[in-house]
């Protein structure tokens, strides 16, 4: 898809459903499957449909649908033999070494939340970056030691293989200053407007403090794309009427208990009401919900409040990850341009 000269575009990753059960917590029909071969030809479909990264969730105990799961780490690598260019990011919590490769830069995706486990992620990236960069490590933190540690061999770091990025997840005020200071790329649960300004500024100011240029910003959203906003609009009504009441009040006293511990109160999850959490990632709340156009314009909008990168779940996987390509994409696509072409003219006015 042609991009406008000098302009960065919008960029997407869609989530992995290497856990079953699907994305959202509701007794709707949803068409996909945790199986390789179906995540095989999904890998494909979505690289020719302008995806740039796919990640794989992490399920530690089995809950809201996801009895199933494939470890993500081995599955990103196995996606890797069907695709020339997406780039397999995985989540991993940061409690001893790991280890990959890959054609395309990797992507290491970290998801905390403030205090204890804030100070350990902050200091495993430490660790990481050091050990990707020096010879005899010596490391004696609160969590990690090194003692004459080198790594070899280390990761490529020249421009058409940079170091692995690193994806760090938390909306907590903890985690927001951790992604300024240490992090590639910041991670937002779904959030509309407002609440994606005020994360931006919150990372960009921790980035700033430290003399860093500011991490990388990607949101969390659910698209549901059809041609009526009607059809859309009920699609919605539809999966939050068959919701699992159950699983989804379970899941909500779970994470904001997480959040209320916080010490200024402030975590994942803590303002999400009951429709926001049958998306577990809070995704209808980015608004991704309407025709192609509309669709369109609201990414564009969130690009200009700096969001770069698009993490996208999807209920009927197969079919929709080819409409956005084939009938959002393009418009976004357009969009952009039309905002390359306008913005030297607002620089002379």
């Amino acid at each position: 898809m042609p991009v406008p000269p000098g302009s960065d575009p919008a960029r997407f990753a869609y989530w992995v459903p290497n856990v079953s059960g699907g994305l959202v917590t509701s007794t709707i029909e949803q068409r996909t499957d945790w199986g390789y071969d179906y995540n095989r030809e999904l890998a494909v479909l979505a690289e020719n449909n302008g995806f740039d990264y796919a990640l794989s969730q992490v399920r530690y105990m089995a809950g809201y649908g996801a009895e199933f799961q494939h470890e993500s780490t081995s599955f990103s690598l196995a996606l890797l033999l069907a695709t020339q260019r997406l780039v397999q990011g995985r989540v991993h919590r940061p409690r001893g070494a790991l280890a990959g490769a890959r054609r395309a830069p990797p992507v290491l995706g970290f998801a905390r939340t403030g205090g204890t486990p804030i100070r350990r992620s902050e200091e495993f990236i430490r660790a990481l970056r050091q050990i990707w960069t020096e010879d005899h490590t010596e490391l004696a933190g609160d969590f990690y030691r090194l003692r004459d540690f080198s790594l070899k061999p280390k990761p490529l770091n020249t421009p058409e293989c940079p170091h692995p990025e690193i994806f760090q997840g938390g909306n907590s005020t903890a985690a927001r200053a951790m992604a300024g200071r240490v992090s590639d790329w910041y991670f937002s649960n779904g959030k509309d407007f407002d609440g994606v300004t005020e994360q931006i500024a919150d990372v960009r100011a921790s980035a700033a403090q430290v003399g860093r240029r500011a991490p990388k910003f990607g949101l969390n959203g659910f698209l549901i794309a059809r041609d009526a906003e009607a059809e859309a609009r009920d699609t919605l009504r539809e999966i939050v009427a068959k919701a699992d009441t159950q699983a989804v009040h379970g899941f909500r006293d779970a994470v904001q208990q997480a959040g209320r511990s916080t010490a200024d109160g402030k975590g994942m999850w803590q303002d999400s009401n009951f429709e926001d959490l049958v998306q577990y990632n809070d995704g209808f709340r980015t608004g991704l919900i309407g025709t192609p156009e509309q669709i369109a314009e609201r990414i564009v909008a969130f690009k200009r409040l700096g969001v770069d990168l698009f993490l996208l779940g999807f209920l009927h996987y197969l079919e929709e990850v080819e409409y956005f390509g084939k009938r959002v994409l393009p418009l976004v696509r357009e969009l952009e341009a039309q905002e390359a072409e306008s913005e030297p003219l607002a620089a002379r006015a």
